[in-house]
């Protein structure tokens, strides 16, 4: 009799536990977006792997969407347009200090932090026919394609080139159409700003011969002193313009989630991509770092309450201080 109760008991729980769960789905969205960046960028090509990965974990539809980057991409996902969304961390809190140029004035504080994804590297690609080889080499009054308008390229690259007594003009596009204009000499420079490989460099590789511009030390800690970013070194491996790694600074990019999706979607979502991370490198090789101990990286966005949980329970300690509401 008392292993029968045992059974009934068990049984029961199942199915208030199932019950829960239906109710808890029962708010999730009927499908999601994700916005990324440009085509040809990094963002795109990353985005739209995790983007597939969720969807086919959580059985929800939901696909990349190409934007202007990082800043719009705080923009959107603050909003709701977007569900999720990708940023480097100098553009996230510039959105939350109410600086974003998309948005002047307004606290974009209804983005929430996801998961960790890779850092991105600042450099910048000439064609060798035009005898750039360095920094110096840049003449004055340079035309230079500093990605997508609002971009992290484009917030950040024209700060650290004045910031070495560059004087330049601006252009911006995706990093696709940037690549083809610096072919047909329309562009003397492209200052990248996206996790390697860059599609658009390595296209370039095989149609035509360019030099990747590394900083010099001197270069390098004067743009660490100036900027939010840290010393990075693109591998020669990445790109076979190089031999050897090339000197760069680098700034951590974040997935982030709108504040007001169900915890447990969210939850959900983040597990899917954390928990397969050898798809998501063979979709992304910058996917390397998306691993649960870089959650620390984050030291100012708030979490998803159900990003929060998943990173906690696989050995993050993120405080509460730091969690969404």
């Amino acid at each position: 009799m008392k292993t029968i109760k045992t059974f009934v008991l068990s049984v029961a729980l199942v199915a208030a536990s199932s019950s829960l769960f239906a109710d808890d789905k029962s708010a999730w969205p009927e499908s999601f977006t994700v916005g990324t960046g440009s085509q040809g960028g990094a963002y795109f090509g990353y985005g739209t792997a995790w983007a597939n990965i969720v969807s086919e974990q959580t059985g929800v539809t939901g696909g990349a969407e190409v934007t202007g980057g990082p800043m719009q991409n705080m923009a959107l996902v603050h909003t709701g347009d977007n569900h999720f969304g990708m940023t480097t961390m100098g553009p996230a809190r510039e959105s939350l200090e109410g600086n974003n140029a998309i948005a002047p004035g307004i606290q974009l504080d209804n983005a929430c932090a996801m998961f960790p994804m890779y850092q991105t590297p600042f450099s910048i690609t000439a064609l060798t026919s035009s005898g750039i080889t360095s920094i110096s080499d840049i003449p004055d009054g340079a035309v230079i394609g500093f990605g997508p308008a609002g971009s992290t390229s484009d917030t950040y690259f024209p700060r650290m080139l004045a910031a070495l007594g560059l004087k330049f003009e601006r252009r911006n596009g995706g990093w696709s159409d940037l690549g083809g204009q610096l072919q047909d000499g329309l562009l003397d420079v492209v200052a990248f700003a996206a996790g390697v490989p860059v599609p658009a460099v390595s296209q370039l590789e095989v149609q035509t011969d360019i030099n990747i511009i590394e900083f010099t030390e001197e270069e390098q800690a004067k743009i660490i002193d100036a900027l939010p970013v840290s010393d990075y070194e693109i591998p020669a491996s990445v790109y076979k313009s190089l031999e050897t790694p090339a000197r760069s600074v680098a700034m951590w990019n974040f997935a982030i989630a709108n504040c007001d999706l169900p915890e447990s979607f969210v939850y959900e979502a983040v597990k899917a991509v954390m928990g397969d991370n050898e798809r998501m490198v063979q979709a992304h090789k910058g996917a390397r770092t998306t691993l649960a101990k870089h959650w620390d990286k984050n030291t100012f966005l708030p979490w998803h309450p159900g990003a929060a949980r998943w990173f906690n329970e696989n050995g993050g300690s993120i405080s509460p201080n730091l969690i969404h509401n």
